[in-house]
């Protein structure tokens, strides 16, 4: 429908678009009050008696603009899990190997793996108000003006970039098998695939990796995670995982572009791209703490990847002596 010659041009219309989609959300994530009840937050709703032991609202929530009752919302807050939390968990799960549901529940872990959880929420406040005023609306108009086909020639583009870092990670941490899977596809993609616009490698038997880099390096090599820290305009982390950002930026070949216009626009539209595909996993994490289920998210998901996907089971295991 839409024709985009220059991946400038589709910036630039990304960009002007964001307006319209700005007007459609102009609540403020920074009115965060812990105590309003759920009826200063909807007041066209008729006030409704709270549940026992209801927690407080959401403060990151959207305005009371979802469904659900509130009994759902302080069960997802508290940690205990009702259909919504399940439904929540078994898809995040299925989806991307993880769930988040119980992971850090007990007491202390938060404590420990999140010990500056006052800054870590600010700044989770902070990049959430750039995100809704700023990069969701322009992702958001992204999504309805590119067609698929352009999206996903985006996505393999800048996915075929990553895998020179795949690559050097994969040799630091000795794995030669793998290395050489991401160097074939980088090779056969940038060639025959044209510039990795397409994925040809897949169809040839190299099946994309989970990626590395170099915080998961770090891991291999031995060195605690540290904290959990939020980082401003960049996300969730670790304090381990921070050097992998600076490593990240050396290793991408868009760094080394001669003109800086050029290299700036690319990484905005990987930025936008990369937002625009998590629309849709973004309207799973709708209730309770946002920044909780975040946070044990990521924390989950680094495990994941750290562990090639492997998990210890134990169950069954007193049973290996006997002989079935």
């Amino acid at each position: 429908m839409l024709e985009r010659t220059q991946i400038s041009a589709l910036a630039l219309t990304a960009l002007l678009s964001a307006p319209i989609a700005l007007a459609q959300d102009a609540s403020d994530p920074f009115a965060e009050i812990p105590n309003e009840s759920p009826s200063a937050t909807s007041p066209a709703k008729p006030p409704t008696p709270p549940a026992s032991g209801a927690d407080e609202a959401d403060p990151f929530g959207d305005g009371g603009e979802g469904t659900g009752d509130s009994a759902n919302d302080s069960g997802a807050t508290s940690g205990t899990t009702g259909d919504t939390g399940d439904d929540f968990g078994s898809e995040l799960e299925d989806e991307y190997g993880f769930d988040p549901a119980g992971e850090f529940a007990s007491a202390e872990e938060p404590e420990d793996r999140d010990p500056w959880e006052g800054f870590n929420r600010a700044m989770f406040r902070f990049n959430d108000t750039a995100d809704r005023w700023f990069l969701k609306p322009v992702a958001i108009s992204y999504r309805q003006v590119t067609p698929i086909f352009v999206q996903s020639g985006v996505t393999n583009f800048f996915s075929n970039l990553h895998e020179v870092n795949n690559v050097l990670n994969d040799v630091l941490q000795w794995k030669w098998g793998q290395a050489g899977n991401d160097t074939g596809r980088f090779l056969i993609n940038s060639t025959i695939g044209i510039a990795g616009l397409f994925d040809v490698a897949q169809h040839m038997g190299l099946e994309p990796s989970d990626g590395e880099d170099f915080g998961q390096t770090l891991a291999v090599w031995g060195v605690p995670s540290g904290p959990y820290l939020v980082i401003p305009m960049m996300g969730p982390s670790t304090v381990r995982d921070v050097p992998g950002e600076v490593v990240e930026w050396y290793t991408n070949p868009l760094t080394y572009v001669d003109e800086n216009s050029v290299e700036y626009t690319l990484k905005m539209v990987d930025v936008i791209q990369t937002r625009a595909s998590l629309l849709q996993a973004e309207a799973l994490v709708q209730q309770g703490d946002r920044y909780v289920l975040m946070r044990d998210a990521y924390l989950q998901r680094r495990e994941f990847l750290i562990n090639d996907g492997e998990q210890e089971d134990d169950f069954g295991g007193d049973l290996d002596e006997y002989d079935f």
